[in-house]
């Protein structure tokens, strides 16, 4: 079965947590990159997997939302922490939607189409350290 690539993206870094990353094939992005462990001045990985999943995630439910025939309203806020394991380090990450002024069940079910549909939640929902929740405030814990 091939493939039919809508959109393609090379991103590299040459210097390490404490450096560049930048596309290469577009002048589009060009961002400082630091440890979140340091003082340092910079974007670091935690912030960047964050925002893909978040606004990924979000753009896949708006798109639902559509389907449905409701205007866009749902918000995703993703969290992430990194932690030492045995051999280095992990990142435990939430999802949290919140789909305000849609009835509980419906909203599941928007938000279960979407994670189905979703390229960053299909690359991470294997992993034991993702979860993807509705939520009735984005603050709940």
């Amino acid at each position: 079965m091939t493939t039919q690539v809508l959109y393609h993206t090379e991103v590299e870094n040459a210097e390490g947590i404490a450096g560049r990353v930048h596309t290469i094939n577009s002048n589009d992005l060009n961002i400082t990159v630091s440890s979140p462990l340091s003082s340092e001045a910079g974007t670091n990985p935690e912030q960047l997997l964050g925002a893909a999943f978040a606004t990924c995630l979000n753009a896949t439910l708006e798109a639902e939302e559509k389907r449905q025939g409701l205007a866009h309203r749902s918000v995703v806020r993703v969290l992430v922490d990194m932690s030492r394991d045995v051999i280095g380090f992990q990142f435990h990450v939430e999802a949290r939607v919140y789909i305000p002024d849609v009835e509980r069940q419906l909203a599941q079910n928007i938000l279960d189409t979407a994670a189905q549909r979703c390229p960053v939640d299909k690359l991470l929902s294997g992993s034991k350290n993702v979860v993807v929740r509705l939520v009735d405030s984005l603050d709940e814990s």
